[in-house]
């Protein structure tokens, strides 16, 4: 594991273009030592994946089925090629993320990069077993609430023990004052995984699971998309849960927004009042009620370049899955222009940046970092 170092305040380094970055963190003695509550404010400390010994495990695993290809037939998901991606994804994946590292630890954010376990080795349950998947996407299974890490319940039986990976360093955050908690260690028996009218795999409501890449943070506020990566039950016990961090959190569930995985290509917040939306999966009047009077930016048609497979575990709109540095800077795909000039026409400083395979892996800017530490609080923004 690899770390940067908080410094005092500084003049605001540049970028590696030469651009003005974002300013340099101050030293924040009574920062607790996680504090995020939103997806904007300045970022403080993150931290970044690792792509080394990613796969995708046996498709024949219901569960993995639903999570990878759920667009997939059953017939169509026997051509995909499961194991450990190529040398040159993995190889060219790490590249991108050192400098992705280097450019975060550039503007003095603390980067840490905890070293990916070795996802090939077998496990098992008294129901199933499994390999792992990956340590690329630390924001698909830890949801960072103000001072508190929780470990969500994913229903990939893959990923049941990838946070093994980012232990010593939630136990580090442990002992300096976090707060560390987990849902209830899923089950992930047979019947959880269900089959919609057309034939593909669906989510049912067995247990409570959810990933925590379902959420987006907005202060005082939390959305939970209800999908296939998020049920019911596990809407419930987060917003259970969350009443013993703040009684005055409100959690707003988005049904019917998009079906499938995870809500960062869906639905980006750039800063309070302006939201970069999806087009093809949320429509002008079904935009959510608590943004509503919000000003949206509408996600530009993306450039689609070939790919490393044929089958991918994302669609072209992860370039939209942008990561904010500060309230006018974001991390953004180097290769998709207009989505850069409708962020810059809006005052946003772009620095973009390369992830090469980040539809074959399944993860853009925000899936590949998990932010621990940003100025914000529990503020309203929406009132």
């Amino acid at each position: 594991m690899t770390t940067g170092q908080i410094v005092g305040s500084m003049p605001r380094p540049a970028t590696p273009d030469g651009r003005p970055g974002p300013a340099v963190p101050t030293t924040g003695a009574d920062r607790p030592v996680v504090n995020s509550w939103d997806e904007f404010t300045t970022l403080r400390e993150v931290v970044v994946g690792d792509a080394t010994h990613a796969r995708i495990p046996d498709q024949a695993d219901r569960s993995a089925w639903l999570n990878c290809y759920p667009r997939l037939t059953a017939a169509e998901l026997k051509a995909v090629e499961v194991g450990q991606f190529p040398k040159h994804v993995i190889d060219e994946t790490n590249e991108d993320l050192a400098i992705l590292i280097a450019t975060l630890r550039g503007l003095g954010v603390t980067v840490h990069q905890p070293s990916a376990p070795d996802h090939s080795v077998e496990f098992r349950s008294p129901d199933w077993r499994s390999v792992g998947l990956a340590s690329y996407c630390p924001r698909d299974l830890t949801l960072v609430i103000g001072s508190t890490i929780i470990e969500t319940a994913s229903p990939m039986r893959a990923r049941y023990f990838e946070l093994f990976g980012m232990r010593q360093l939630f136990q580090d955050y442990l002992l300096r004052g976090a707060h560390w908690l987990a849902a209830p260690r899923p089950q992930l028996r047979d019947e959880l995984f269900e089959v919609d009218p057309d034939g593909l795999p669906d989510l049912g409501e067995a247990e409570p699971v959810f990933d925590a890449a379902n959420v987006l943070r907005l202060g005082r506020d939390i959305f939970y998309q209800v999908s296939r990566s998020g049920n019911e039950l596990g809407l419930r016990w987060l917003t259970s849960t969350l009443r013993l961090i703040r009684d005055d959190l409100r959690v707003h569930p988005l049904r019917g927004v998009y079906g499938y995985t995870h809500i960062d290509s869906t639905i980006a917040l750039l800063r309070p009042g302006l939201v970069l939306l999806n087009p093809e999966r949320i429509k002008p009047d079904g935009i959510p009620e608590p943004l509503r009077g919000w000003d949206v930016l509408w996600c530009p048609a993306l450039e689609e370049r070939p790919t490393a497979l044929p089958y991918t575990l994302s669609e072209s709109w992860i370039s939209m899955n942008l990561l904010m540095v500060d309230q006018d800077h974001a991390i953004v795909d180097a290769e998709q222009p207009e989505l850069i000039a409708t962020l810059e026409r809006r005052g946003i400083t772009v620095l973009p940046h390369r992830l090469r395979h980040a539809r074959v892996l399944g993860g853009g800017f925000h899936c590949v970092t998990l932010d621990t530490v940003r100025d914000g609080g529990p503020e309203n923004y929406l009132d």
